[in-house]
């Protein structure tokens, strides 16, 4: 932001690495996904780190996507205010949101991530992880993201787990038998 002062030393070189790991191909599936959830154009339409945090930086474009992707209200009150403060509620009641859609607090940015534009590349990963979630929760609408593994359990009988008690595995017929064992370190 404009009124904070250039960082320097260690916390220079921390951001320039933070700024490297921003992928613009991310941003632009990103782009597109949330136009198409939410049935509207973003308000900046030109790619780049700083016009896509402008775009989000209010958060009730988040608020309202998490909503839609939820099927009912997950966030009741959305601040349409343009203070400072307000911007950063919404903010945090989509990160609280987003835990209780399903997001790991790995997958999860820090408000200042987006309102400062400290770590927008968390931002982007926030945004996949919600779209992977809300896929395993059973949205059917546009997707981005993976798809999350399910179970599928496998029952064998007896007899099929006992035939692979006599199978050689590939260590002992390449190695003839070598084991670590008496290794010592």
């Amino acid at each position: 932001m404009a009124h904070r002062a250039e960082k320097s030393g260690l916390s220079r070189d921390i951001q320039k690495k933070l700024e490297a790991k921003y992928n613009l191909d991310q941003e632009k599936q990103c782009r597109a996904w949330i136009e198409e959830v939410l049935g509207e154009p973003l308000s900046d339409q030109e790619v780049g780190m700083h016009n896509f945090a402008s775009c989000l930086k209010d958060g009730q474009v988040l608020c309202r996507l998490l909503n839609t992707l939820n099927g009912e209200t997950l966030i009741k009150k959305i601040n349409p205010q343009k203070m400072a403060f307000k911007q950063m509620e919404n903010i945090e009641q989509f990160i609280k949101g987003c835990k209780v859609f399903g997001l790991k607090d790995g997958d999860i940015f820090q408000t200042a991530d987006l309102y400062e534009v400290q770590n927008m590349s968390q931002v982007l990963l926030a945004l996949f992880a919600v779209g992977t979630v809300a896929q395993n929760n059973g949205y059917q609408g546009p997707t981005i993201g993976c798809r999350m593994a399910k179970a599928n359990p496998r029952n064998f009988s007896e007899e099929k787990m006992r035939e692979g008690d006599t199978i050689i595995g590939q260590q002992m017929s390449c190695y003839k038998g070598a084991t670590q064992a008496g290794m010592n370190i």
